[in-house]
């Protein structure tokens, strides 16, 4: 008496809605990626006629209009600006700072951070926005 069977069962999984699934996700995060802001620190900067983009690996330093200083988004003591600064800096090579001030604080605010970047030996910019044609 032979009990076996003569059609082996073949397991299948139906993968055709599985591209449909992954062109949705990767939609929806290519969107919400656009709208997520990475800098929370809410500033009005000055504005300039030309702006830069750079490429290289960059600190960045903001200063908000009642002078709380951050470092990346950090907030920082002013004391302690130089030394939390240089600990950012001293793995990478050839730093860049970004300076995101309020448009309405005093030149020697800014003059006294770039002195910091100065003794630190690291190339600082000043953050702007682009202003609007008329």
């Amino acid at each position: 008496m032979n009990l076996r069977r003569t059609k082996h069962f073949k397991p299948e999984v139906s993968t055709s809605s599985l591209n449909d699934i992954m062109f949705f996700l990767l939609l929806f995060f290519l969107i919400v990626s656009t709208l997520a802001n990475p800098n929370v620190i809410k500033l009005l900067l000055p504005s300039s006629d030309a702006a830069q983009n750079i490429n290289k690996q960059q600190v960045t330093i903001s200063v908000t209009e009642d002078r709380q200083y951050f470092i990346d988004n950090t907030p920082v003591a002013p004391g302690e600006l130089e030394s939390v600064l240089w600990s950012r800096i001293k793995n990478i090579q050839e730093p860049t700072v970004v300076l995101r001030f309020a448009h309405n604080l005093t030149v020697q605010d800014l003059v006294d951070v770039m002195e910091t970047g100065t003794r630190l030996k690291v190339k600082m910019v000043l953050a702007t926005t682009k202003k609007e044609s008329r």
